[in-house]
């Protein structure tokens, strides 16, 4: 896939999902890179249909943010088809794109069927949990003048989440827990693991300084 091809359905992509910083440009070309990183091991993988799948997964977010009743694998599944017989991508491709983005969202008990499809779960979900999501949170929680951790009546730092919402703490932990299962590629699954140690070492590591 040329250069001006993967531009126009970026473009598409954050044309649909304007004002949704959670799913900007920066995530897209992330998913996409690691996507790609995974798929090194494979040798039958459509690198032009997974980067097609990658550059549009999200373009459903907005609708479901919206209106939660509606799924944005769903919806976005319709939109990137569409977008892709529009621009001159033959019927099949834009089917094949597709069904790799209506996977988006499943689990365990309904996993992806394609391979590329496979690899763009894998590669969205070690974006959303992996380490570069605790140094979103350390930024976002920077700008936004909040804490990092919690303290009890004698300033010291505590683990629980305040009832306004998740530390920073209990926020990792999640996410340590979401990122270490539910992979479908022995890539992603290796990605997840290293990942996961990697943040297990930042996050003690914290807690003794800020101790």
């Amino acid at each position: 896939m040329g250069p001006d091809r993967a531009a126009l359905l970026q473009a598409r992509m954050l044309e649909a999902a304007r004002g949704d910083s959670a799913h900007d440009g920066q995530h897209v070309e992330r998913v996409l890179r690691t996507a790609l990183k995974l798929a090194e091991e494979e040798t039958d993988v459509d690198l032009d249909l997974l980067t097609a799948a990658c550059l549009l997964h999200d373009i459903g977010r907005p609708i479901q943010n919206a209106d939660p009743t509606r799924s944005h694998a769903r919806e976005g599944a319709s939109l990137a088809q569409a977008f892709l017989l529009e621009n001159g991508w033959d019927e099949d491709f834009a089917r094949r794109a597709a069904d790799c983005i209506r996977t988006h969202s499943f689990r365990a008990n309904d996993p992806p069927v394609s391979l590329e499809a496979r690899l763009l779960f894998d590669a969205d979900k070690l974006d959303v949990c992996g380490a570069l999501g605790v140094a979103r949170t350390l930024l976002f929680q920077g700008r936004a003048g909040l804490p990092l951790y919690e303290t009890d009546e004698q300033g010291r730092p505590v683990r629980e989440a305040p009832e306004s919402g998740e530390t920073f703490f209990s926020e990792v932990e999640r996410k340590l827990r979401k990122v270490h299962s539910g992979m479908y590629t022995k890539a992603g699954a290796r990605e997840a693991r290293r990942r996961l140690a990697a943040l297990e070492d930042f996050t003690r590591a914290l807690w003794e300084e800020i101790q």
